[in-house]
């Protein structure tokens, strides 16, 4: 080959300009199909879940009651249609109902006569004929049981805000709700703020403001002469019989309990069985296999598979939930571990052999120190986002905070215990994760302060 044929310009017509040409074709119609089609399946997906008709079909209404529900506690004004006896409880609860003639000043009672305050105007009164409700802007809703049914009188026509049928009726209005059945007369006074949430009504520091507690833990008498004021108010905020703090408490050290036994113990496992599926520590490749194949069992089905299945055979509590997790990490960590152990630096190990050290003194002096900050962050990292798993294992397995999340959810009324469980669980997995970066600069990079 010349060199003038060497150094000859490529043409467009040259087989490789055409090979380069139909390369760049190639690439350019592959970078214009892939989101495309990502574009079709998103279409799809759309139509196929009928998105606009979950669109038409939400009720905004709802969801605007559930939210408020989070932030607001409702008080229940109660009168029996059958005995005329009449309730104001805090959420409806018997250990948020007021005693008789301590009802708050928005609930006047005089004889059969029940008036209640909704502000901005809205007035319920119940008396022996039935029960009304005047709102602004609409008018009088009067409401007589006649003949076994229920007769509403209100200006027409009935808007939608207003449930009516032969036995109940229900009226949802911006300043409360109100409902009248033929056993029971109820209505509902929305007010922003856990309501009992430090003492309940027969606590003796309830209705106290905030310096006037303060005043008696530093000078006041004592209200019980066996204990302080200080224990006293520590006492019935801790065994506050609404909010159970205690109770709460125990079951969030419950599915932190849960996720440190599991992850732990999975972590003590899955070590040994991790130098057995480690090519370089296990000559015999069909046990080898056999390892990784279980591991790859493990890790296939699901935590909460384990955890139905576990639940069944050894009945529910914490146990169960901490074993689940132990199973199911053990198949995960087994893996890493493995994959850990046939990456280290095989020339620290022949330093340590060259002393005469023995295959176990090998793994402890020339293997571990090497593995031991990935093991470390791995198995930290998994406690971490354990400690969420546990809350759902938990509500599957009857423990922890997971359990009375859930009892809370399917009462479909205590929307503000959901809200404090809630928080609770963040701050739980914030503090987790916190704990968790800490532990791992102290002991991987011998660091233990912040960045």
């Amino acid at each position: 080959m010349t060199a003038a044929t060497t150094d000859a310009p490529m043409t467009a017509d040259s087989p490789l300009a055409q090979a380069m040409f139909r390369s760049f074709r190639k690439r350019r119609m592959v970078s214009y199909a892939v989101p495309a089609v990502i574009l079709l399946y998103l279409t799809y997906a759309f139509f196929a879940f009928d998105v606009p008709g979950l669109a038409a079909r939400a009720r905004l209404d709802n969801a605007a009651i559930l939210l408020s529900d989070f932030w607001s506690h409702k008080t229940h004004v109660t009168r029996d249609n059958r005995t005329g006896t009449l309730e104001v409880a805090i959420e409806g609860e018997g250990k948020g109902t007021y005693a008789p003639g301590t009802y708050p000043d928005w609930v006047r009672t005089d004889g059969e006569v029940t008036t209640i305050d909704l502000g901005q105007g809205n007035i319920v009164t119940y008396d022996a004929a039935g029960a009304r409700m005047v709102i602004p802007d609409y008018g009088l809703i009067d409401i007589k049981p006649v003949d076994g049914k229920l007769v509403l009188d209100a200006p027409q026509p009935v808007p939608d805000w207003i449930s009516v049928s032969d036995n109940r009726i229900s009226v949802t209005a911006e300043a409360g709700r109100f409902n009248y059945s033929r056993s029971k007369v109820e209505t509902f006074k929305y007010e922003a703020g856990w309501e009992l949430f430090f003492f309940t009504l027969d606590s003796p520091f309830h209705g106290k403001g905030f310096f006037e507690l303060v005043g008696m833990t530093v000078s006041g008498d004592r209200v019980d002469p066996a204990r302080s004021n200080v224990g006293y108010m520590v006492s019935e905020v801790w065994n506050n019989k609404m909010w159970r703090h205690r109770d709460v408490m125990w079951a969030i050290f419950e599915t932190i309990l849960m996720a440190f036994l599991g992850t732990m113990g999975a972590a003590i496992v899955a070590l040994p069985l991790g130098f057995l599926a480690a090519s370089n520590f296990m000559p015999l490749a069909p046990l080898r296999f056999a390892f990784r194949r279980v591991f790859d069992f493990i890790r296939g089905v699901d935590g909460l598979i384990w955890t139905i299945i576990l639940s069944r055979a050894f009945g529910p509590g914490p146990m169960t939930g901490a074993l689940a997790i132990l199973i199911t990490d053990a198949g995960t960590f087994g893996k890493t571990f493995s994959e850990a152990l046939e990456n280290i630096d095989e020339k620290q190990v022949e330093g340590v052999r060259s002393t005469g050290a023995n295959a176990l003194q090998r793994a402890r002096l020339g293997v571990i120190p090497q593995v031991t900050p990935i093991l470390l962050s791995q198995v930290l990292y998994y406690l971490e986002s354990n400690t969420r798993s546990a809350t759902i294992i938990g509500a599957i397995v009857g423990g922890g905070i997971g359990l009375l999340l859930t009892q809370a959810i399917t009462t479909q009324k205590d929307w503000e215990e959901v809200a404090y469980y809630m928080v609770l669980i963040v701050l739980m997995v914030m503090i987790m994760d916190s704990l968790s970066g800490w532990l791992r600069r102290k002991l991987i990079k011998g660091d233990g302060g912040g960045h």
